[in-house]
Order: C-alpha cells, then structure tokens, then sequence
C-alpha cells in the first residue's frame, strides 16, 4: 500500500511540473472601431506573454567599429505551447482592448512546428516491393510487400495523429536495389509527386524489404537429419528481416526522412503453420512477433518525423477575396485559424522541375469549415497577389 501511495505521489508530482497554469495580458489598439481584430491580437499578445513567463531563451548580439557600439540586437524566443487556451477577462477603454487569457503550458521539445503539430496531415502509405522475393518462399510470406504497409497504414491511424490513405499496391521505385536512388532525365519528376497529387496528401510514405531470408538455408532441408536437428534445436533457424522506410514531401518529392529498421530472431513455425506475413501463425512465431516489435517503432518514427513538419495544403479556388482550401476539418481546421499563402511558381526553362514557393505575405483566415475543405478570407483580393488554384497554405 506503502508502495503504491509513493507511485502515485510521484505521478502527480511528474504531472504537475510538466502541466503548468499560467496567466498573461496582451494589449492591443482598435482602429476603425475593428473590436474582433482588436481582441485577435490582443489574444495573441496575451498567448506571447504567457509563453515567455512559462519558458524563454535571450540572446543579445553588439556590433562594434572603433570601440564604439554601432548596433545592438536581442532577441526572445520561447519553445513552449498553450493548452485548454480560456480568455479570462476583457476590458476595453477608448481603443485599447486588453484580454487576459489562462493556459495550460507544456514543452514543444525541439519541434520547430508549434501550431501545425496540432494538425492531422494527409499521408499515403505505398507498398514495400521485396529486393528478393524467393526467400519468402518459407513460410509463405511473398505477400509481406502489400501486408506490411496495410499494417503500418493501421497502425499509423490507430495513433490519431495523422490522416492515413492506403496506396499499398502501388512502387515508387523501379530499381529496387540502388533504391531510393532515382536517375531523373529531362527534368523529369519522380512519380511521388504524381502519387501525392493524386490522393491529395501532403506526404507518401514508401518503403523496401531488403532481407527476409534464413540465417542457414541448410536448415531447413528435407531429410531426416535435418529434421531432428531442428527437433533438438541443433540448427540455426534464425531468419532476419531488413527494411528502408522512406518519408517523401508531396509538394517537391524531397526526401524527409529515411531509416533502416533490423531485427533477427527464430523462425518456429511448423509446416503449413504460417501462410502470410499477416497471418496469425506467422504473428504466432518469434520471428513474427519481433517483426511486430520493429513495426511500432516504424510507426513511431513516422510520427515523430511529421510531427515537426509544417501543415501544407493546397489552394483549390479563389474568388476574389475568398479562398478555398483542400483540408477542412478532418484535418483539425477551425473557424479562425490563420494560414500563410505562398505561390508556386515553375519555370519556362524547367518544365517539368520541382515548383518553387514564394511567400505571398498574406495571411487567410478560416470562416467556414467543411470535412474535406474549408474556406476564408484575405485582406485583398487574390487577383492582386496573383494566389491561384494549386498555389499552398502553410501553418508552421
């Protein structure tokens, strides 16, 4: 009993250093009697407060010519996040507005994406070809190029974190061993962004199998000997399984992230028992179940590679000063959110080359919410800035 009050005073004591309350005052002037923008920015001001009261970094830098200082920088940064966000008290007087708001405050880590961690991004999840496919010939496991990638895609929706779709019967690479080495001709785009425009997803996740095979093929023979070796445990009957997980941006085909994930372990299934890199014999085994193991760390790599990347979607319409976007709520868009537009630009020279984002420095805010988009307004129409269909908006 003694034991267990102690884990549950250190939990408590654990959640409480990291889950901090705090409170912060913006301010903010209203001009042409504007009070809802007044008020946005005086939040804003507010959320700023709060954060650098709950963690911030100060640096300072002094340029100096002739022992006389001739510039002088410092600058404020703070890597923390708001939570449970609850405006408190609002006063206004002439054109000030001054909110107090009360958050709950956690550490970002090192993710550089505050507001787009929040947001559920689109990715694909493509199939994972095999390097040399008679070395599933034991066990039956020739269908593990479609079935790994079916059970990453659900395990990956099983974390809430993203918006997963199934691509697995599709291969992004045709020289499977040099992958994913691709030789680009005539400027040619590699077909990830072909993929990723065409189930309108921000990233494709695409993968190779590079090793399935026994660790002693003479293992598994046929005669009587060999089968009272395995009986008694004499021969090797590890198996190994390699395989490159890649991570690719939708927009560009870049490259985000790339890992090999490795394990080894005893291949215990009998005859007939295992028929399917999914089945449950074959889960049954110990290689099976190390094979699961090594899934969920692929799956944890794959959030934690996008949790950091910015929300990127693409622009679907624009009518003047309104804007339509291809993500809505299922994303975790709300009314209010603010989006950065930025143009894609291409060029005469290089046709079929990688489009190049220019910021459009403007700023689109979310009014209406739909499942699979929204729409918002600018401060001017898009005419004006040249923001077309296909152009992106980012939350960083």
């Amino acid at each position: 009993m003694k034991l267990a009050i102690l884990v549950i005073t250190v939990l408590m004591l654990a959640a409480n250093v990291q889950a901090v309350v705090l409170e912060g005052v913006g301010h903010a002037t209203i001009y042409n009697d504007d009070v809802d923008s007044a008020r946005q920015e005086a939040k804003k001001a507010a959320l700023r407060d709060v954060s650098l009261q709950y963690e911030a970094r100060i640096s300072s830098r002094d340029t100096m010519e002739n022992g006389v200082v001739t510039e002088s920088r410092l600058q404020v940064a703070s890597s923390s996040r708001a939570r449970s966000v609850k405006v408190v008290d609002e006063y206004r007087r002439d054109d000030l507005m001054r909110v107090t708001v009360r958050a709950d405050m956690s550490e970002s880590g090192s993710c550089s994406a505050g507001e787009a961690s929040g947001l559920r991004k689109r990715v694909a999840v493509t199939g994972f070809p095999m390097v040399y496919p008679d070395q599933a010939r034991i066990g039956r496991i020739d269908d593990a190029g479609e079935i790994l990638p079916q059970l990453l895609q659900a395990d990956l929706r099983a974390t809430g974190n993203l918006q997963v779709f199934g691509a697995t019967t599709q291969r992004l690479f045709s020289d499977l061993l040099n992958a994913p080495t691709q030789q680009k001709f005539n400027n040619r785009l590699t077909n990830v962004i072909q993929v990723a425009r065409e189930l309108g997803v921000q990233f494709v996740v695409a993968g190779v199998i590079r090793d399935v095979g026994v660790s002693d093929p003479d293992a598994w023979g046929t005669s009587i000997i060999d089968r009272m070796q395995r009986g008694v445990g004499a021969a090797n009957q590890n198996r190994r399984f390699v395989a490159d997980l890649m991570i690719y941006d939708g927009f560009s085909g870049a490259p985000v992230y790339q890992e090999r994930f490795a394990t080894e372990a005893r291949w215990d299934a009998g005859p007939g028992s295992s028929d399917g890199f999914g089945s449950a014999g074959f889960q049954e085994t110990r290689y099976g179940q190390a094979v699961g193991d090594l899934m969920k760390e692929m799956t944890s790599a794959v959030n934690n590679a996008l949790a950091c990347q910015p929300f990127i979607t693409r622009v679907s319409r624009v009518d003047g000063r309104k804007v339509t976007l291809d993500s809505g709520a299922t994303a975790g868009l709300r009314p209010g959110d603010e989006l950065k537009l930025y143009r894609s630009a291409s060029f005469f020279d290089s046709p079929g080359a990688t489009p190049e984002l220019q910021d459009s420095g403007t700023t689109m805010t979310v009014n209406n919410v739909h499942p699979d988009f929204s729409n918002g307004r600018i401060p001017v129409s898009g005419g004006l800035i040249n923001i077309q269909r296909d152009d992106v908006a980012i939350v960083w």
